[in-house]
């Protein structure tokens, strides 16, 4: 499966499903026009960060970006190993596998991911129009995790809960790479971190 056509296409679709313009999507996103242009045109691969912003102001969460069309006429209930998409953040190089039936419409999206040593990768959206709840269970290694101006350390069977905030910063401290696995349950309305 090729990962970056089906970004490609879905962060389209979507733009074109919300009658949104590359400007409009742009300012609700705060990812420039011609990064989703590039994007769209498939000229470019976006990094999670951007990819996260994108799927923020369309409405989604980032799995859901991932896992395409919900819409089959005859879902199929089971997402074999071989067909998971898996992508690579160009930015991290952290490896993202896509666990949950594409074609099944389900609130609860499950994705592994391996971080590699040394990496950080932060999620920053000031304003969220999607409500999140995550857990991460750490599966290998270890993962420093900083959500709402506070630090914890996760070890090899440690697993947080938190509602996605503005910012969160996922970094791997050890010299080797560290997997873990996401639970994400998606929410409706726009959360504003108060001041």
């Amino acid at each position: 499966m090729d990962v970056d056509a089906l970004l490609a296409a879905r962060v389209r679709d979507l733009r074109r499903d919300r009658d949104l313009t590359l400007e409009q999507l742009a300012a609700l996103s705060g990812v420039s026009r011609s990064m989703i242009s590039l994007i769209e045109r498939q000229e470019t691969s976006a990094t999670a960060a951007v990819l996260n912003k994108l799927a923020d102001a369309l409405g989604i969460s980032l799995p859901a970006l991932f896992a395409g069309d919900a819409r089959a006429a005859d879902p199929d209930p089971v997402a074999r190993r071989a067909d998971q998409p898996v992508w690579t953040d160009p930015a991290s190089g952290y490896v993202r596998r896509q666990l949950s039936p594409a074609s099944v419409d389900s609130p609860v999206d499950l994705v592994e991911v391996t971080f590699p040593a040394g990496e950080t990768v932060v999620f920053d959206n000031p304003v969220r129009r999607v409500g999140v709840q995550q857990q991460v269970w750490v599966i290998k290694g270890a993962m420093d995790i900083t959500h709402e101006g506070r630090s914890w350390t996760l070890h090899v069977g440690d697993c947080m809960a938190m509602t996605l905030g503005d910012r969160i910063t996922f970094h791997n401290p050890g010299s080797r790479p560290a997997r873990y696995m996401l639970a994400l349950v998606r929410g409706t309305g726009t959360t504003r971190r108060s001041t």
